[in-house]
């Protein structure tokens, strides 16, 4: 059922867009000339939950889709750290929260067609404003804390369209 990789090279090396070009061989035998792959890190995402309750969205333009929309708190996982770690810091310095409780929730591939890269997801609870947003030169996040039941409409509705994080919203409000 593995492909066999004959041949592999890089067609662009970047920290945000790795590509490569592989030559792959079927068990049936048939080549598959090329065949893409773009390299991605290790991403985290949170259902993150202030100690009253709400949920801690954010807001923000997303270029590819030339659109403003709702998203979870996450980002990438550093070399050499665990997401469990990861997540702890990158909600304090996208969202000035941190957190009590952490639960994994599982880990989902986005488009494993294409994608070489997992999201590790999680359920944050307990959180609580400590400090101001430390946010990278090309970020530009709004934060708004929503009720609960607020979010599951805006699910429901189709108003939240990352799909990793629809996933990590759908095993967080089967876990609570």
């Amino acid at each position: 059922m593995n492909w066999k990789k004959i041949s592999s090279k890089y067609i662009s090396r970047h920290q945000y867009f790795t590509a490569r070009e592989d030559v792959c061989e079927m068990p049936n035998g048939t080549i598959v000339n090329p065949y893409y792959v773009v390299e991605l890190p290790l991403t985290v995402c949170a259902v993150a939950l202030t100690e009253d309750g709400n949920v801690i969205m954010v807001k923000q333009y997303r270029h590819p889709i030339e659109e403003v929309i709702y998203e979870l708190p996450g980002g990438f996982v550093d070399e050499n750290e665990k997401p469990e770690d990861a997540i702890h810091r990158e909600l304090p310095e996208e969202t000035g929260y941190t957190f009590k409780d952490a639960q994994h929730l599982g880990k989902v591939a986005a488009n494993p067609g294409v994608l070489n890269n997992y999201t590790e997801l999680f359920l944050l609870s307990g959180g609580t404003k400590t400090t101001t947003q430390k946010l990278d030169a090309n970020e530009e996040i709004e934060i708004e804390l929503m009720p609960l039941e607020q979010v599951k409409q805006m699910l429901q509705q189709n108003k939240i369209v990352q799909a990793l994080h629809v996933s990590c919203l759908y095993y967080g409000l089967q876990y609570l």
